[in-house]
């Protein structure tokens, strides 16, 4: 069906600096709906064959070739309802506006701009067909909208090469190149994009792709990653060149820009600090304000710091210098220290001692030839009692050696013959000690922010060693050390990090008169409020010692069984708590 016949408008033709129509009409109802047609002649599209608008009267735009004449491209717009319109250029003969006018409704504009233009036959260009709200004014009144700014490269970001993008704003577009020119194929895209591309002279090769409804800046940035080509965004200019000409470019250009700001007179300034050490501010200089060509002495006598630079690196420096030296405030540190013991101790023991002898003086031989007379006596080495009448009699031994040590209660008894042949002594001996003590010491410290401040209180032992017919002493801290470093933060609080060590030496266990050391260690951080209290911690030890030392056979006998025991009992507990208030000082 030839579409000029059923026109419902007369055909219309509309000529512009860069574009030509040949024919705008409307089809009646009996061809389907209702729809408006534009022919363009020796003109192709590169944009979506088809775009829903569903605005106004307007449904869907559709671009196609004419089924009459192939070398027509012709745009047809499918409305929802009948509706008058006109068709009018822009001034600059860029766009076509077809503009329906709906007094009860927002009209709708459909533009077809100047990117379609007049080209050979079979040459692909960018007609641009879009939308475009109409203000509610007489037809008279109602001036054509402007052309559309180009988009800009929203997804690619300028610099070396490109990146992901995580969306793409471009117009769909589709493109179809077999063993094409990649010169020829970027200069299109100054068409699509509405940008100025320069293309780098170094730039060759050919492109083999086929792309549909693919936003540009999509299209643009996959051709360039395959080519291995990047670009450089300035303003509505790109240039598109090799990554390595790019990367040689920036390279040059940092360069440059480093020589530039290298290239000024060195300057001297000098600053004497109040409450930081010059010292210890030349690792931050040096690192954050400082160029290759400064430099920074100090004077320890005053205080002094000498920076020798950059006008501008040297005000840089006099800023940061400002922001370090002040004052800190500082921080009241009080500690007390509560050491308590509790001691209970119960020994019971006995001592057997007994001898016995037979010979000719006492008279009572065993009448045999062998043995004819002997003597039985305790061996353990401990002597007690009388000895025996007989001067060659041997004294009372111990058989049962289980005495206390040290004992504070005791009662013996001796038992013999008469001729001294057979004597017996018995010895009971008892202790119980018990005790408590508690020792408070309230050490006060005064530290600046983040110093260390540390407390001790104690004693050194001496351990002597001997090596190649060398003596040498050392000394080994017994003693309890506190070390506290305090931490100030804005909310008016403090973190102190906080190491308790309590060492005591242990003569009871001294191994060549050097007492091993009994430590209890604690580490922590704590944030603590200004002038609150906090417990580091209570280090509690209790140790209950049972021990019984016994005769083998004999302390089993029923009621008498414990004349052949030892018993030893001891309770001790010791407890150290640290209670720590920190009170900032402000100056």
């Amino acid at each position: 069906m030839n579409p000029r016949e059923e026109a419902s408008v007369a055909p219309l033709e509309v000529r512009g600096q860069r574009f030509e129509v040949r024919g705008c009409f409307e089809l009646s109802p009996k061809d389907g709906p209702r729809r408006v047609v534009i022919d363009l002649p020796n003109v192709t599209s590169a944009v979506p064959t088809s775009t829903t608008v569903r605005q106004g009267p307007v449904e869907r735009v559709r671009i196609g070739f004419n089924p009459a004449a192939p070398l027509i491209t012709q745009v047809t717009m499918d409305l929802s309802r009948s509706a008058p319109y006109r068709v009018e250029s822009s001034p600059d003969g860029n766009d076509l506006t077809v503009v329906f006018d709906e007094p009860l409704a927002d009209p709708i504009s459909a533009l077809v701009p100047a990117a379609a233009q007049r080209a050979p036959a079979g040459q692909a260009l960018a007609p641009r067909v879009l939308a475009a709200l109409a203000q509610d004014a007489p037809p008279a009144q109602q001036a054509p909208p402007p052309a559309p700014a180009p988009a800009p490269l929203q997804s690619l970001q300028p610099g070396i090469g490109s990146q992901q993008p995580s969306r793409y704003t471009g117009v769909p577009i589709s493109l179809d190149f077999q063993d094409t020119d990649l010169r020829t194929v970027l200069r299109a895209f100054t068409e699509i994009s509405g940008l100025n591309v320069v293309i780098d002279s170094t730039i060759q090769g050919v492109v083999d792709l086929k792309l549909t409804d693919v936003p540009w800046d999509q299209a643009l940035e996959i051709i360039l990653k395959a080519n291995k080509l990047g670009y450089v965004a300035e303003g509505p200019v790109i240039r598109i060149a090799p990554l390595t000409v790019l990367a040689d470019e920036e390279g040059q250009r940092r360069k440059l820009a480093e020589e530039q700001a290298l290239s000024g007179t060195l300057e001297v300034m000098t600053r004497s600090l109040s409450y930081a050490k010059a010292a210890d501010l030349i690792p931050t200089l040096t690192a954050t304000a400082l160029s290759q060509r400064g430099q920074v002495q100090i004077d320890a006598r005053t205080n002094t710091i000498i920076i020798t630079d950059l006008a501008d690196r040297l005000e840089r420096a006099g800023d940061l210098l400002d922001l370090l030296d002040r004052p800190e405030p500082q921080v009241e540190i009080e500690a007390r220290i509560v050491q308590t013991t509790r001691e209970y101790a119960q020994r019971i023991g006995v001592q057997w001692g007994a001898n016995g002898r037979q010979s000719a003086g006492l008279g009572n031989t065993t009448g045999l030839a062998f043995p004819n007379q002997g003597s039985v006596t305790g061996r353990t080495g401990v002597t007690q009692g009388a000895p025996a009448p007989d001067p060659g009699a041997d004294a009372v031994s111990n058989i049962v050696n289980l005495g206390v040590t040290g004992a504070t209660t005791g009662i013996g008894m001796a038992l013999g013959s008469i001729n001294g042949a057979l004597n017996l002594d018995l010895a009971l001996s008892a202790l119980e000690r018990t005790g408590n003590g508690r020792i408070l010491s309230t050490p006060r410290v005064t530290t600046q922010n983040n110093v260390e401040a540390e407390m001790y209180q104690g004693v050194q032992i001496a351990i002597q060693t001997v090596a190649n017919n060398t003596v040498t002493v050392t000394f080994k801290d017994a003693a309890l050390v506190l070390r506290v470093l305090p931490q100030i933060t804005a909310a008016n609080t403090v973190i102190m990090r906080i190491a308790v060590e309590n060492a005591s030496p242990d003569f009871s266990r001294s191994v060549n008169n050097v007492p091993p050391i009994d430590t209890q260690k604690a580490t922590t951080q704590v944030l603590v409020s200004d002038g609150e209290t906090t417990v580091v911690g209570g280090v509690y030890v209790s140790r209950e010692q049972a021990l019984q030392d016994r005769t083998p056979g004999l302390h089993r006998i029923p009621i008498l069984g414990w004349l052949f025991k030892r018993n030893e009992f001891s309770d001790e507990s010791r407890e150290l708590i640290i209670f720590i208030t920190p009170r900032i000082l402000r100056l």
